[in-house]
């Protein structure tokens, strides 16, 4: 099957956003979207009416084929596990205006519940949901029939109508972190009370490279005290960053010039419900987070 460099162009973003929001990783999304090409270049493509669906249900499939493998993988992770942040602002490896998908679905949140849904389930949401696929097409795509992938999808919608809708206004959300850093640096409790919901929810991604609770941390005191216990522990000059990440406003963390971790937030009515603090440095390539100024 050939392809020109237009249509290469046209279809690499949307199989790596495919890929992304399925794995939650950008590296895998990127080395997955390259061997469905190769696999792709090395057929015979005569009886390949739309190259567009038949890359998609490749990838798809391919996809699939990694979770199952990235589930057991996930048993053996050490503490939470949570997606890589995706840099989507200034400085990102991709023209957000290239990545022919909407923006909601992508934080960090999102790919989190997504956990949730059982491997055709996702997929059948991601694909009906993100790209407006139709049900004949999906059902191409996944292998089931065109019924069953209806059912995948009221299942999935169903697993998460439970779950408060997501704030997705950028200037609205920047502010409350604004808030959140400056409460924090002044020890302002009664503002961060103000911020934080009661049942606030911290999850630390450390992956057992760094130290980091292996457990999730539940309730705004907890949760303050265990922030406030990693910040006095640190000698070093800290140097805080509010950076564009999966279309959302997140934290950037220096230690002396190094990079320490990414913070993103759940935020629903003007509340910060969950934290999701990534430390795994297998998750935090330095270049994408490298820019000046900041908060």
């Amino acid at each position: 099957m050939k392809f020109s460099n237009e249509e290469y162009k046209k279809l690499q973003p949307l199989l790596f956003s495919i890929g992304y929001r399925l794995l939650g990783s950008v590296k895998d999304a990127e080395d997955a979207v390259q061997e469905v090409f190769l696999r792709g270049y090395e057929m015979d493509g005569d009886g390949v009416e739309n190259k567009k669906a038949y890359l998609c249900k490749m990838m798809t499939n391919r996809c699939l084929d990694i979770i199952k493998s990235a589930q057991y993988k996930r048993e053996q992770y050490i503490g939470p596990w949570l997606p890589e942040p995706l840099v989507t602002g200034e400085g990102g490896d991709m023209d957000p205006a290239e990545m022919l998908i909407e923006k909601e679905g992508l934080s960090i949140s999102y790919l989190r519940m997504m956990e949730n849904l059982v491997p055709h389930e996702r997929a059948v949401l991601l694909l009906r949901e993100a790209f407006r696929f139709s049900y004949a097409e999906i059902a191409s795509f996944v292998d089931k029939r065109e019924d069953y992938c209806r059912q995948l999808y009221r299942r999935a919608k169903k697993k998460l109508s439970a779950v408060e809708k997501e704030s997705l206004d950028f200037e609205r959300n920047k502010t409350m972190v604004q808030r959140f850093i400056s409460a924090f640096q002044s020890e302002n409790i009664e503002e961060l009370l103000g911020l934080l919901s009661e049942e606030v929810t911290l999850y630390s991604d450390g992956g057992g490279k760094v130290k980091a609770a292996v457990r999730p941390i539940i309730s705004r005191n907890r949760v303050l005290s265990f922030i406030k216990g990693v910040m006095n522990q640190t000698t070093e000059k800290v140097s805080v960053f509010i950076r564009e990440v999966n279309y959302q406003p997140a934290i950037v963390f220096f230690l002396n010039g190094k990079l320490h971790s990414v913070v993103s937030f759940y935020i629903c009515k003007e509340t910060i419900k969950e934290i999701y603090l990534i430390m795994n440095p297998d998750k935090l390539p330095l270049k994408k987070f490298m820019l000046e100024g900041g908060f």
